[in-house]
């Protein structure tokens, strides 16, 4: 009896998230004006067109057959909508507007999905619900967690990409007031040496992962110094006006062909308006915060750790900072067991924008370091690769797997755009080293 009801909660629980999903992605959509749907704001990416039907297909083609049993009725939309684009051989789409349907066709498609969709997941019993298929390595449960968070991970994915749409082409939302917070001295933090867990056991039922995250191993990590905070805009504004984005010294080659092949100057959220600096905000363009966290790609990241004598932290250390402790244990969150909450960070869709450096100092890890959830993911030196124990979902073979080519580096941690559920220990993002557009910043460390 306690078990069923165990699974009544459960399910109660996913339906809810899942409706908090779909507010979320459709709080996004609705900062566009209408006559910007088909703009494209960031030049590798699909029209803002494409992510209005993308999230109900991918729902639809990962459970309609899978779980629901049912059939297709739009299978035209089925295909357009299924895939985006990785940025990452330097070649643009060259698709125009009219080869995209109407807004009123896009929308009267995710409407009839969710529809089916939420008609066809109340009806499922409750053995359905948490027992794989036979021969399959997958529940609907496990299916709607997948469904949850990719739906999530593009309600961020599209706020960098629409913080790119000119100011004029959005509807502003009302922004929380400015953090006001004492000033902070940039400065280092010794951590010593010891063990950092990195990713999910497998036997691990009661906690959902990508496939990425398996299986857990522990990593000995040698003593290392880090930065107690993100570099921020004012330290990152040094590197600049030292003259090191003419400075190939400062890069490494691939790198620096980079560079001056699209003519990379500075960050692309900054910009220049005669001698002053300003920030482009989700909805303004204000004077340069110097004590928010710069946001970079990570081969402008490298640059300055290079030219400050550091590096980049591994996704080792990374760990070690973030989740363990001097008497050798570790924490499931930087600040140790509670939830997480708008106490400990910058995250969950809290603000549209960064907050200062060390505005969370509830947040902080076992060590003494700020930020280490929130405000701005960080960049590693470490490639993304398969942990030991890897297995590719069947249902999605391509999501981990076709970025394991030595062209993405890890990140970790989570910005002001991140879902809560997403702050897990093990979750891994990514991306590939000349991509400006990602709210990610960066620490350095000294070995």
């Amino acid at each position: 009896m306690l078990v069923a009801q165990k699974e009544v909660e459960v399910r109660h629980q996913l339906f809810e998230r899942l409706a908090e999903a779909r507010s979320r992605t459709d709080e996004i959509f609705s900062i566009v004006k209408l006559d910007s749907l088909y703009e494209r704001p960031i030049p590798e990416r699909h029209r803002i067109i494409f992510y209005l039907g993308h999230l109900e297909a991918f729902d639809w083609n990962l459970l309609r057959e899978r779980v629901l049993g049912l059939k297709t009725f739009h299978p035209d939309f089925d295909k357009l909508f299924a895939f985006g684009i990785d940025p990452v051989n330097g070649a643009l789409p060259s698709d125009q507007p009219t080869d995209w349907p109407s807004v009123a066709d896009a929308r009267h498609y995710v409407k009839r999905i969710r529809g089916s969709i939420d008609e066809g997941l109340t009806a499922l019993t409750s053995s359905d619900w948490d027992t794989n298929p036979v021969g399959a390595d997958f529940s609907a449960k496990t299916l709607l967690n997948v469904a949850i968070e990719h739906r999530l991970m593009h309600g961020e994915t599209l706020a960098y990409m629409l913080h790119q749409l000119p100011l004029e082409r959005k509807l502003r939302m009302q922004r929380k007031p400015e953090l006001i917070v004492p000033a902070v001295a940039p400065r280092m933090i010794e951590i010593p040496a010891g063990r950092a867990t990195l990713g999910l056991t497998r036997s691990n039922r009661s906690v959902f992962g990508w496939d990425n995250e398996y299986e857990a191993q522990a990593v000995d990590v040698t003593a290392f110094a880090i930065d107690k905070y993100k570099v921020t805009n004012g330290q990152y504004l040094d590197f600049v006006t030292a003259g090191c984005y003419e400075n190939p010294a400062c890069w490494t080659e691939e790198d620096w062909n980079w560079r001056t092949a699209q003519e990379i100057s500075h960050p692309v959220f900054w910009k220049r308006n005669r001698e002053r600096w300003y920030c482009r905000t989700m909805f303004d363009e204000i004077p340069l915060p110097l004590d928010w966290p710069v946001y970079v790609s990570h081969a402008e990241a490298s640059a300055y750790a290079r030219w400050a004598g550091k590096s980049l932290p591994t996704e080792a250390q990374w760990h070690r900072v973030a989740y363990g402790a001097e008497d050798g244990t570790e924490r499931p969150f930087p600040w140790g067991t509670a939830a997480p909450n708008s106490s400990k960070g910058n995250f969950d869709f809290q603000n549209w924008d960064p907050t200062p450096v060390g505005a969370f100092p509830e947040g902080e890890s076992a060590f003494g370091v700020a930020d280490l959830l929130g405000n701005g993911w960080e960049w590693t030196s470490s490639r993304f690769e398969p942990f030991p124990g890897f297995q590719r979902f069947s249902f999605y073979p391509g999501y981990s797997a076709d970025f394991f080519d030595g062209k993405h580096y890890v990140m970790k941690g989570a910005s002001a755009r991140t879902a809560a559920c997403m702050l897990r220990r093990s979750f891994r993002n990514w991306f590939q080293p000349h991509y400006q557009y990602v709210y990610a910043g960066f620490r350095c460390v000294s070995n």
